[in-house]
């Protein structure tokens, strides 16, 4: 027989609170067994969707979305349609995670180069901070007005 798992281990495995766990539950994300006490007592299974759960809302996945999304585990039947729609969808998030991935990255070579520039602080080297800062705003902001040179109080030599 399979072992089920209280509300408390759960709570202790994965570092949830038994609020959450409560929520989910009555939300319908995670329905554990009941008991004929009513007590939740949850399977290796459940255990598993929770896990996906706090993965998929690192990912920035609302709760939403991951009902709406990734409950196709528990059908009975699994729909062709159903689940290219959700492979279409999932497709969609990455491409948006790996924009912010990109735009991550940029920023973390902006605080590279602000350390550098610090560092060894000249006219030139702020105004290549400037620039840049300038081209990472443009870039994240998409077409979006941005600022010009002369208005974000542009240097001069």
């Amino acid at each position: 027989m399979e072992k089920l798992y209280s509300i408390q281990e759960v709570s202790q495995i994965l570092g949830m609170s038994k609020d959450t766990l409560r929520y989910y539950d009555r939300i319908g994300i995670v329905s554990p067994f009941r008991k004929d006490n009513r007590y939740r007592r949850y399977s290796r299974d459940d255990l598993i969707d929770l896990m996906n759960i706090q993965i998929m809302q690192y990912a920035d996945f609302t709760l939403d979305e991951i009902k709406g999304k990734l409950g196709f585990r528990k059908m009975d039947i699994i729909d062709s349609a159903y689940c290219e729609e959700v492979a279409s969808f999932l497709d969609a998030k990455n491409a948006e995670m790996r924009k912010k991935i990109n735009h991550l990255e940029k920023v973390s070579e902006l605080l590279n180069l602000a350390a550098e520039t610090l560092r060894d602080f000249n006219n030139e080297s702020d105004q290549g901070l400037a620039e840049f800062v300038r081209d990472l705003y443009k870039d994240i902001r998409g077409n979006e007005p941005g600022i010009s040179k002369e208005g974000c109080d542009y240097h001069q030599d």
